[in-house]
């Protein structure tokens, strides 16, 4: 029977890494039933998400109680990783990675950047889902073969998604237990009303909707239901010790700093690492509706994340007050940072389905909604030298929009040439003026190669030079 001990396990770190044979296996939505379902056994979850991801994180982080945290081998080194790892799990009864994909896919040929090379350096035990929709012996050769690919990988169990009913369980578990060593944790039926609404950029994001946690809470439900959660929690506190975490974050000035940040349903997309490293460098985030809110409150910066500024543009341009504030604002210089969402609603108009709406019209481009994607996938930036955070090393960055900028003026300066992926216009991104860094591209915050630290330097800079 699980306890409610917070964890005084020490090192010890109970982990799993929930992986699946391929994409779009229900991974996403069993995790969450995961870490609600423990969740309301008293356990203390720490969930993570593998990639560069907000909208699950949303989702995995309500229903865990806590904030869910990425892990990316494409902008974290090793250490970071494990050190991020260390710290977010900490105080946590077992911690929940969800993987992205499948166990075994990735960019590189050698695996190096995949969820099973993710699993190997935390030491974590796999939980593999299978959709099992039109399965039955062939469950064998497939689990058999993910077995065999990599013997440092520990399959230690799975869960059997999509199944048709009880006799197809019955098949498939009979076959499981005959060809294979693997335990079949759980057996989840084929159930529409565990879906969770797409739209074009994946996952609805929680953050929207009013009825999120009463969804959550019915997949929790029936998760609990059809696995084992003891065996799962079992298979976690079976993982290796795991190294003590780094010190936590320190404030790096005694000087405090007031930094507003667009938090409501049009804009959510932040990295909770990033809102740890803001706090702990002396930063007093200050939430921003754009949506009700009329006022700009008085702040030493401003930032504005991603998220669907186009679902709800027409409620952003009804709210012309503080769209007026933040483009004066700006034109005065105060230091603002942008990403994505963010980009297009400082943009001068937003269009999307026949419809056009204004924007905040501190960026002089006019944004376009399209039917595919513009951006997609990992990116690199080079800094051009122009750049007024004055960075010179390469950046890693990923981008995800179906929007483009149009009609910049051609003497437009920018921070960043792409040297992969799209950008603003296939070529740079990071538009600035005055103190503004607006693109298309997400960065992560935190690290020696982070936008936190240029960022807070500009902030420190304005506000001293504005007390002179």
């Amino acid at each position: 029977m699980m306890t409610n001990d917070s964890n005084a396990r020490g090192a010890s770190r109970p982990r799993v890494f929930i992986s699946a044979a391929h994409k779009s296996s229900g991974k996403t939505t069993l995790t969450l039933g995961l870490c609600a379902a423990l969740h309301a056994r008293g356990q203390a979850v720490q969930p993570f998400k593998k990639g560069p991801d907000y909208i699950d994180p949303l989702w995995l982080g309500m229903a865990a109680g806590r904030p869910c945290y990425n892990l990316d081998f494409h902008m974290m080194q090793h250490a970071e990783i494990t050190g991020l790892f260390g710290r977010a799990g900490a105080g946590a009864r077992v911690s929940l990675i969800e993987g992205n994909k499948g166990l075994y896919d990735g960019l590189d040929l050698d695996g190096s950047n995949s969820n099973a090379a993710l699993a190997k350096l935390l030491g974590a035990p796999v939980v593999l889902v299978i959709d099992a929709r039109g399965m039955t012996r062939g469950v064998a050769p497939l689990i058999l073969g993910y077995q065999a690919f990599d013997r440092d990988i520990r399959i230690a169990g799975v869960i059997l998604n999509n199944l048709g009913g009880s006799r197809h369980e019955s098949k498939l578990r009979a076959v499981i237990e005959h060809y294979t060593d693997v335990e079949v944790l759980g057996a989840v039926q084929h159930d529409a009303g565990m879906q969770i609404t797409e739209r074009h950029l994946g996952l609805v994001p929680a953050n929207e909707q009013d009825a999120a946690r009463v969804r959550i809470q019915r997949v929790g439900e029936r998760v609990a239901a059809q696995v084992d959660l003891d065996r799962v929690v079992a298979i976690a506190d079976s993982a290796p010790d795991f190294p003590m975490p780094q010190a936590p974050l320190q404030a790096t000035s005694a000087e405090r700093l007031r930094i507003g940040i667009a938090q409501d349903p049009a804009f959510g997309f932040y990295y909770s690492e990033d809102l740890d490293t803001l706090r702990g460098a002396g930063v007093e985030l200050v939430a921003i509706d754009t949506l009700r809110d009329r006022v700009l409150p008085d702040v030493d910066g401003l930032l504005i994340g991603g998220g669907f500024p186009e679902m709800f543009m027409n409620e952003l341009e009804a709210n012309a007050t503080l769209r007026g504030q933040i483009r004066d604002a700006i034109d005065a210089g105060l230091p603002t940072y942008a990403e994505c969402g963010g980009l297009m609603y400082l943009s001068r108009e937003l269009s999307w389905q026949g419809r056009t709406c204004r924007m905040v019209g501190a960026v002089p481009g006019n944004t376009v909604m399209h039917d595919r994607p513009v951006g997609r996938g990992y990116a690199r930036l080079q800094p051009t030298g122009a750049d007024h955070w004055q960075e010179t090393a390469e950046i890693p960055a990923h981008e995800f929009h179906y929007s483009s900028l149009e009609n910049l003026p051609a003497d437009a300066i920018f921070a960043y040439e792409v040297t992969r992926g799209h950008g603003i216009d296939g070529r740079h991104d990071g538009y600035q003026h005055r103190n503004l860094l607006a693109g298309y591209v997400h960065r992560r915050g935190s690290g020696p190669r982070g936008w936190i630290g240029p960022f807070l330097n500009q902030v420190r800079t304005h506000k001293a030079r504005a007390a002179a």
